[in-house]
């Protein structure tokens, strides 16, 4: 049978299957809920918190508390070293090696059979799905798919337990069906050096017939301008004529949607994802949307717990949380997960914001440990990438990287923003880049209320001060890190000047601007 007859059935059955936990979201919640308790209960991990069956969601969230990753490791750590039956009923295959944004420690984060089948590849089939629903003279099967992954091939302890980037668990596993679109060849895909592997990507794409294109901004964006770069093309649909969706996810695509507006063809489509290590949690539903549906029948149960800067979510192990219920819009939640991967009332670390409760729609608005709040400003992530990218186009520019920090104010002095930026192509002169750190300023002031208040008359906070970085100054430094390339992401907001003063060191010939 034709694989586009399979894939108009699929999408049908499946379409159907999103539009009925759009309108039964708490049924579908409480039966993924029901599920994980069942499986929960068969568990090494279970039996010591006293799960049973027939438990519900209050006894679970007396019995279980609030945990991160390092108040499970003693358990995860068991799993990855073949014990069967820890965290979830079987023997784990593959840890996925994640470094985060605010560590440079790995964590490895467990990956069932049913999280790999049932979460992370039903997602990337629901987003084609509901591509072609939207698009339905999408030609996506004559073609191939470029996916940029991260850079380490995933590697077989003694005891038989794969360990390596999600990307890398992902490929090594990908169904017949999407394998043979994928490119490039596997080899290429998994190799440990970044900068090879670029350069092996645009030699071994350049003549193939790509259609769809999927990884990080920050990272697809080197391959596409070396692309570029190789070719002599001023964009890609001269490459590919046919380059019809680009789908991404990880970091914010704010800052970037400036340079790959340049660089791909006119009508190209994006679709964000919110795919992590720990479980595909959301997909963009609607074409030219800014926010994603939260997908509900993945085999994990969501609680939210309300977040301002400042508040350490692991103090209260057993603080309330919310159900899909309770939530409200625009409102910054720490999302909490139990997932069919091992995963027990889990901290994600993430933030979400809801757009819509009629279906779930959310946004990520950043991380539990990534803000700036010098004086109660509460100045969040979410609100950054879109100054920036406002900024930016107000001055015809691109951002390239970008990192900021809390300075506290000395000697009478009050405190300030401290942002570095590497811009992209086009970058603005020194003059310009003084004007830039004032419109940022006014872009922040519009977003955000605490801000605005804590900037009025420079009474608590001083304008910002912003530094260029020169090219290539944050992919060096995460290089010097061991950290270039896939999954690796720079700390956007801290609260401590580490990262900014590392990027700083590493910038040679740096200007500070102040507004």
């Amino acid at each position: 049978m034709p694989v586009n007859t399979v894939f108009s059935w699929f999408i049908r059955k499946r379409l159907h299957q999103i539009a009925l936990f759009k309108k039964y979201p708490k049924e579908v919640q409480e039966e993924v809920f029901r599920d994980h308790i069942e499986a929960l209960s068969r568990t090494r991990f279970g039996m010591e918190h006293g799960v049973t069956p027939q438990m519900g969601l209050n006894a679970y969230k007396r019995s279980v508390p609030l945990r991160d990753y390092n108040g499970m490791k003693l358990w995860l750590e068991a799993a990855r070293n073949g014990e069967p039956n820890v965290m979830w009923p079987g023997a784990v295959k593959w840890n996925a090696k994640s470094s985060g944004t605010t560590t440079d420690r790995s964590k490895f984060i467990p990956v069932t059979e049913a999280a790999l089948e049932k979460c992370h590849y039903k997602g990337g089939k629901d987003l084609l799905a509901m591509y072609v629903d939207a698009v339905p003279k999408a030609r996506l099967y004559g073609g191939r798919h470029l996916i940029v992954g991260g850079t380490g091939r995933a590697e077989e302890a003694d005891n038989g337990v794969l360990t390596g980037d999600l990307s890398a668990i992902i490929i090594n596993n990908l169904p017949w069906w999407c394998e043979f679109r994928r490119t490039p060849a596997r080899a290429i895909a998994l190799m440990a050096s970044w900068e090879e592997k670029i350069e092996r990507m645009a030699e071994t794409t350049i003549d193939q017939d790509v259609r769809i294109i999927a990884g990080v901004p920050s990272w697809t964006q080197v391959l596409l301008e070396r692309i570029l770069e190789r070719t002599g093309k001023s964009h890609l649909g001269e490459v590919w004529p046919h380059l019809q969706l680009y789908m991404h996810g990880g970091v914010s695509f704010d800052p970037y949607r400036s340079a790959f507006d340049r660089m791909m063809p006119a009508g190209i489509h994006y679709i964000e994802t919110y795919n992590a290590s720990e479980g595909f949690f959301g997909i963009q539903d609607r074409l030219g949307a800014d926010d994603m549906l939260l997908m509900l029948d993945y085999g994990i149960h969501y609680e939210f717990i309300p977040f301002a800067p400042g508040d350490d979510i692991l103090a209260h192990p057993h603080a309330d949380t919310l159900g899909l219920e309770d939530v409200e819009l625009d409102r910054d939640y720490a999302l909490v997960v139990s997932t069919n991967g091992g995963l027990h009332r889990y901290v994600l670390g993430d933030l979400v914001r809801f757009t819509s409760l009629t279906p779930f729609r959310i946004r990520v608005s950043g991380r539990t440990q990534s803000y700036l709040n010098l004086a109660g400003e509460e100045l969040m992530v979410g609100d950054a990438n879109v100054a920036l990218a406002h900024a930016s186009r107000q001055f015809g520019m691109e951002i390239r990287d970008w990192t900021a920090c809390a300075r506290p104010g000395m000697a009478g002095t009050k405190g300030r923003h401290h942002w570095v930026i590497e811009p992209g192509k086009g970058a603005s002169t020194p003059t310009e880049a003084a004007l830039f750190s004032a419109a940022l300023d006014r872009q922040l002031r519009a977003l955000n209320s605490d801000y605005d208040a804590k900037r009025t008359g420079d009474l608590v906070l001083d304008a910002p001060l912003v530094e260029w970085a020169s090219t290539g100054t944050f992919e060096n430094l995460l290089k010097q890190k061991g950290k270039l390339g896939g999954q690796h992401k720079v700390p956007r907001l801290s609260m401590t000047p580490r990262w900014v003063e590392e990027v700083s060191a590493m910038n040679f010939g740096q200007t500070e601007v102040h507004p």
